[in-house]
């Protein structure tokens, strides 16, 4: 069975923004789908969020998919270098990711160490990045990292800012039908 991992943002919650509606769908499209709710969501510690990650998904192979959004990303980032060499996962979604330390002191622990681009790059089937060109709070630079670095798929919406909601004071991002359309193509 197809199974799909939804890793929320900082501040986030299984129930928030468009993580519900992505989880119907790809429901309806025969996909197992787990949204955790990650430790600690307003002040986020790698050293909690990774374990989380591991423990849900410890045997990955090519039916699991990880989508994440904003921190999300770098924790799934982490998660895939610290694969073996045998370990590979099918699809990863990165929505509004980003690849280095954006300045907020709560990020901070997710880059005491450079991210193994070249490592992940062998981590899965396919890479796509979802970014927004108003984003607030990350660089639409982060979309073209993601290109080069991980040979990513890159589809930018307009005035979507983080794809977020009411914590991060914009209108809720209910529903990114692009998720589910770039883990199923």
């Amino acid at each position: 069975m197809q199974k799909a991992i939804i890793i929320h943002c900082w501040g986030g919650y299984p129930d928030y923004c468009w993580y519900p509606q992505t989880k119907k769908e790809l429901e309806e499209k025969g996909y197992e789908v787990i949204v955790p709710e990650m430790p600690e969501a307003d002040e986020p510690k790698l050293a909690l969020w990774l374990p989380m990650l591991q423990s849900i998904a410890p045997n990955p192979n090519e039916n699991l998919h990880l989508i994440g959004h904003s921190a999300g990303c770098i924790t799934i980032m982490r998660y895939l270098e610290q694969l073996s060499d045998t370990q590979k996962v099918g699809r990863v979604i990165f929505v509004a990711g980003f690849t280095d330390d954006l300045g907020y002191k709560e990020l901070k622990n997710f880059f005491t160490t450079p991210i193994q681009f070249e490592k992940i790059r062998t981590k899965a089937k396919n890479f796509t990045v979802i970014h927004s060109d108003n984003d607030p709070y990350v660089d639409l630079k982060h979309a073209d990292i993601f290109k080069e670095k991980l040979g990513a798929d890159v589809i930018i919406k307009h005035n979507m800012r983080h794809f977020s909601g009411n914590r991060d004071k914009e209108k809720s991002c209910v529903s990114l039908p692009e998720v589910t359309g770039a883990l199923i193509k």
